[in-house]
């Protein structure tokens, strides 16, 4: 059996598109494979903690082979429980909306959040980084409502895709799938490309 972490970065409900295709991959995942447990962590929840001065100190204090106390201290706890619940996970789906060419700013605060040394990463003075999300895969489920790769330079740049890869495979994620949604919702009728990204999610889904 495995466990799936479904991270839902958009706050937008059932009007959302990134949860329309997460909830259609895990709906396929889910028949599939129904032993797996399938845990979904809504950033916007309230529970994802700050990673503010006292979490900085505590990330430098570590660098430096020290041990965090007092409100330091407090702030690692918070990291590690959220890096915990993360690392937990044999697989991960991201179901992502493009904001201002790249990801919510709650998906990039998880990322600096759970990113700590000893967690997601070692390092050697020599030779540089490590990631430590061994034998893990993931799947970005990516939607934009006007960039598109085949659009001029005027709708936009896409920093949404390569910052998560790049992000993944830093950490040590070397299998990772996407499915975009990227119509012109301003110009075009969306739905056959919606019904594309929905049956590539299943797909997906079918092989995760």
């Amino acid at each position: 059996m495995s466990r799936l972490l479904h991270i839902s970065a958009s706050p937008r409900g059932a009007r959302s598109e990134s949860l329309a295709l997460a909830s259609t991959f895990l709906e396929t995942y889910r028949e599939l494979n129904p032993l797996d447990t399938v845990e979904r962590f809504d950033l916007w929840d309230g529970t994802l903690p700050q990673f503010g001065p006292a979490a900085a100190g505590a990330k430098m204090t570590i660098f430096g082979g020290g041990v965090p106390a007092g409100p330091e201290a407090e702030a690692w706890n918070a990291a590690r429980t959220t890096f915990e619940r993360f690392d937990a996970a044999d697989k991960y789906v991201f179901s992502v909306p493009m904001w201002n060419a790249g990801v919510p700013y709650i998906l990039k605060q998880f990322i600096d959040v759970v990113s700590q040394p000893g967690m997601v990463f070692g390092f050697d003075p020599v030779a540089g980084y490590t990631g430590l999300l061994r034998g893990k895969k993931a799947v970005l489920l990516l939607t934009s409502a006007v960039y598109g790769p085949s659009r001029p330079a005027s709708f936009g740049s896409d920093f949404q895709s390569p910052f998560l890869r790049d992000w993944l495979q830093w950490a040590g994620v070397r299998e990772i799938a996407e499915v975009q949604f990227r119509p012109n919702l301003a110009t075009e009728d969306a739905a056959a490309g919606r019904e594309r990204a929905h049956e590539d999610a299943r797909r997906l889904a079918a092989k995760f």
